[in-house]
């Protein structure tokens, strides 16, 4: 009796060994009650989202509100259209040729005022690592001025603003008669024009190799830095700063110049005139890419010096 109970137990054992495990029962998640307070989010990166950047927003540096004329970019790769995005000015400058292509400011009655001249022409440190920086002692004895793109007058609010304005890569080599005579000329236009409560867009470059100094023709100075052939300067003139460009019509003003980069001070800046639309053929730049097509084409066809 004893055997027979000994082998059913045997067996039980056997066939309970055998059978599946019963998998246990998971346990009942509570679901949280929504509501305003606590409706779960999406999960966002860790790192701060950044706006698109586009040419003409980049920062959002109001001297660049007009528009790039040559779709500068701040990639460093980017080396003879490289964009230095500063608060008083906008470059697009050129490693090869040691220079801006062009620079591009906003000038109204806010940005002018008393600080004094500042004359502190130094090394701009905010060129890319390893890229030849430009000193005053590149000019010395060439017979070229230190010729500013964006002029120091336009930048009065202070010391240090006006002090950005002798950064030496605002500076190209510029014949001294040029540089003193229709070129100032022009600038002292453009600021009376801000002082009568206008807003200007001004973009100023030089153009081609090979100019004329005191000492005669050059095409670099000290083999490195690119002697503009001529400069250029294109503006914009808005007449209700309070409309920003939402303003500008058929009938806004533009003002554009070419003029050679040679001795000779005769006459005025008037005698230079031409019109944006030459100036972009010459460079090909587009100037005041943020002005409607339809807009833009006409104003930059007509001559308003």
């Amino acid at each position: 009796m004893r055997s027979q109970l000994a082998i059913l137990l045997t067996a039980l054992v056997v066939v309970g060994c055998n059978q599946p495990a019963t998998p246990p029962t998971p346990p009942t998640v509570v679901q949280p009650t929504k509501t305003p307070e606590n409706t779960v989010k999406p999960t966002t990166a860790t790192t701060q989202a950044t706006p698109t950047k586009t040419p003409d927003n980049e920062r959002g540096n109001p001297n660049l509100k007009a528009g790039n004329p040559s779709k500068a970019t701040t990639d460093v790769s980017n080396v003879d259209n490289y964009l230095m995005l500063k608060p008083e000015y906008v470059l697009s400058y050129s490693k090869s040729r040691n220079l801006a292509n062009w620079a591009s400011w906003q000038l109204n009655k806010s940005w002018m005022g008393d600080a004094k001249r500042q004359n502190n022409f130094r090394p701009d440190p905010a060129l890319p690592m390893g890229w030849f920086r430009v000193t005053t002692k590149d000019y010395s004895g060439s017979g070229f001025d230190r010729g500013h793109l964006v002029n120091s007058e336009d930048r009065g609010q202070s010391a240090e603003v006006n002090s950005s304005t002798f950064l030496m890569t605002n500076i190209v080599p510029q014949a001294p008669d040029n540089n003193q005579g229709v070129w100032v000329q022009l600038e002292e236009y453009s600021r009376d024009l801000a002082k009568q409560g206008k807003e200007l867009y001004i973009i100023a470059g030089g153009h081609g190799t090979g100019g004329e100094g005191k000492n005669g023709a050059a095409s670099k100075l000290k083999g490195k830095i690119a002697v503009p052939a001529t400069m250029w300067k294109v503006i914009l003139v808005l007449d209700d700063p309070a409309k920003g460009l939402a303003g500008v019509t058929t009938n806004t003003r533009t003002i554009a110049v070419v003029m050679p980069n040679k001795q000779g001070r005769d006459g005025k800046w008037q005698d230079f005139c031409t019109t944006v639309e030459d100036v972009q053929k010459l460079t090909g730049y587009e100037f005041f890419s943020n002005v409607p097509p339809d807009i833009q084409k006409q104003i930059e066809s007509k001559k308003g010096c």
